[in-house]
């Protein structure tokens, strides 16, 4: 726990080396890995401690401007997304997509390192994981791709499944919910839990 206060010191102090700054928010470090790092870390340890056993977590802004030089892209991320079938635009939006998926993986793995019961937080766990879009140059969400993580509530994992064309995305909301135990029959458009889950 003190190591993630340590952390969250250093990027404090970097923000306060910035100089006499309005009052208002600053919004993110520059040093968005760190900032991710240790925000999953907090939900980590806030499982691992039983402080909550709900988190929601937003790696970014849908029409952010936040370029990632970590991935060799120093395009904003928004204007990115409106790609317009540019292969080299889609491209660096795809490395930036993939510098996402590994910054949530090493959460997973920590989640799966700690361990809990007869398991580990992991497998006692459920997330999703995903986007708000498929295409986002179309704003489209159908299909919308998502991963479901643990085995929490009985979660049965290592299969890709192919939702029919237009399935609310409500409906992987309901299973979830379902699943921790919570006596639900509907959510906003569900039209059902999904089978096989």
């Amino acid at each position: 726990m003190r190591e993630v206060e340590q952390r969250v010191e250093r990027l404090m102090a970097k923000a306060d080396s910035l100089g006499n700054l309005p009052d208002a928010p600053l919004g993110a470090p520059d040093d968005f890995s760190e900032l991710l790092d240790v925000q999953f870390e907090m939900i980590a340890l806030a499982f691992q401690t039983d402080q909550t056993r709900i988190a929601t977590m937003r790696m970014i802004k849908e029409a952010s401007m936040r370029t990632f030089p970590q991935v060799g892209v120093d395009e904003a991320f928004h204007p990115l997304s409106h790609h317009g079938e540019d292969p080299q635009k889609h491209e660096r939006l795809v490395r930036v997509q993939a510098y996402q998926t590994e910054r949530f993986a090493r959460f997973a793995q920590r989640l799966a390192s700690i361990k809990e019961g007869d398991g580990n937080l992991l497998d006692n766990s459920i997330i999703l994981f995903g986007s708000n879009m498929a295409n986002s140059d179309l704003h489209n969400n159908n299909p919308l791709p998502q991963l479901l993580l643990g085995k929490g509530g009985g979660i049965q994992g290592g299969q890709h499944l192919a939702m029919p064309k237009d399935t609310p995305h409500a409906n992987i909301l309901l299973t979830m919910v379902q699943r921790a135990g919570v006596e639900l029959e509907k959510f906003a458009d569900s039209t059902g839990p999904i089978a096989g889950v």
